[in-house]
């Protein structure tokens, strides 16, 4: 079975909007498009229930309610427990707050284990730990081809490591990782795992619960949703971590980790994500599922439209003499994210594409210690074409004449 484009682009209001016709969009790595869902509720928040929650009058309580559905929505789809699941201002702030929490738990002469192909995001919070004394050890990558081996972390594991953190896929190299096997060497030596999903989740919300990590963060301006960070941290590993929070919500497990109050109305909006995921599996798949294999079905979905759409591009690429693509050309084995060296400033490159109808970017994308590790000077940095599951073959081969004819 494979995803009917026409019904998957009906749900975005982007791709019906004049200003946007003849526009070929190739940055989603940066931030999706949010579907009709998420804005219908983040409309309707604003206009009917914008007042304080959880109070016994309608428009209070009725925003309550929105904002537990989509907890409890969001969560299902995750494979884990509702109040394993919190909503925070973005996934930084998320493994700050996290960060902070581990800063208390942990002793000095205790170790982590962070990555050389994060994003900034989730391992910058990571590395400031050292300086409470925690010893950070770094998980290097190839330099030729921006591979993590799992070979390579069970060198820099012993009983002194408390936490492991690693992206599920890097936002520049764009391989997948394999999560559920690096989760499961981790908790062999003792540790904890963090995972950093923002650049996985936009290609199929990931059964959690199944892959095992401990934390697992992505956000949902990326995954068709409002400017928000979502994060699961299981049980165990929640109550272990001292509160964040205000003294009074100690004992609430999704409000440990979230100092602020959160945005009522975008945490309200995401269950719109859920409602996305419904409606495509009840119109190309039907019947009774659970909320976790609906989510499974449609992230294969997804992940089969991906690798159709990437693979004419990764050939196109690779067939050239004047690019280095980073990370593998094998599109199964990839979200399609894919990064250019192009030996000189991409983002000249980038403008020169825009005037072509193509929107995509050139810079480090916060992965400067990924391109400095495969020998690219991060101040100057790559070009990226990103897109999911919405691009049609139209825009792909937009996409390559443009590309031809910049290059």
């Amino acid at each position: 079975m494979s995803l009917d484009l026409d019904f998957v682009r009906a749900q975005f209001p982007a791709f019906a909007d004049p200003s946007l016709q003849g526009q070929a969009f190739f940055e989603n790595a940066g931030g999706s498009y949010a579907c009709g869902a998420v804005i219908d509720r983040l409309h309707r928040f604003y206009t009917q229930r914008k007042v304080q929650p959880y109070s016994d009058y309608a428009a209070s309580r009725l925003g309550g309610e929105e904002m537990d559905e989509a907890r409890r929505r969001m969560s299902a789809i995750l494979g884990v427990d509702e109040d394993e699941l919190s909503f925070g201002p973005s996934t930084t702030q998320n493994t700050y707050v996290l960060a902070q929490a581990f800063a208390q738990m942990m002793e000095p002469g205790e170790a982590i284990i962070v990555t050389n192909q994060d994003h900034e995001a989730n391992t910058g919070p990571w590395r400031r730990l050292a300086n409470n004394g925690i010893e950070v050890r770094e998980w290097c990558v190839d330099p030729a081809t921006g591979h993590l081996d799992p070979a390579a972390l069970e060198d820099l594991l012993d009983e002194s490591v408390r936490l492991v953190c690693f992206p599920h896929c890097s936002n520049v190299v764009g391989e997948i990782n394999p999560v559920t096997e690096i989760t499961a060497l981790a908790h062999a030596a003792g540790a904890f795992v963090c995972v950093d999903g923002v650049s996985y989740a936009p290609h199929g919300f990931p059964d959690v619960g199944h892959l095992g990590p401990d934390i697992y963060l992505f956000s949902a301006y990326k995954t068709y949703g409002p400017h928000q960070g979502l994060m699961v941290i299981r049980r165990t590993l929640a109550e272990l971590l001292p509160n964040q929070g205000h003294h009074f919500n100690g004992d609430s497990l999704y409000k440990r980790f979230t100092p602020a109050g959160p945005d009522h109305a975008q945490v309200a909006a995401c269950a719109g994500m859920a409602d996305y995921v419904d409606a495509l599996h009840a119109h190309h798949i039907g019947g009774h599922a659970s909320p976790v294999e609906r989510g499974r079905a449609v992230h294969d979905l997804m992940r089969a439209r991906e690798v159709a759409a990437l693979t004419p591009v990764l050939e196109a690429v690779a067939a050239r003499n004047d690019v280095r693509v980073l990370g593998p050309t094998d599109a199964g084995k990839r979200a399609p994210t894919v990064a250019l060296e192009l030996g000189r400033d991409p983002v000249p490159v980038a403008a020169a594409l825009a005037e072509h109808g193509v929107m995509c970017g050139g810079g480090d994308f916060y992965a400067g210690r990924a391109l400095e590790a495969m020998g690219i000077d991060p101040a100057r940095g790559v070009l990226r074409l990103s897109f999911t599951h919405y691009t049609n073959d139209a825009e792909i081969a937009h996409l390559l004449t443009a590309l031809d004819t910049v290059l």
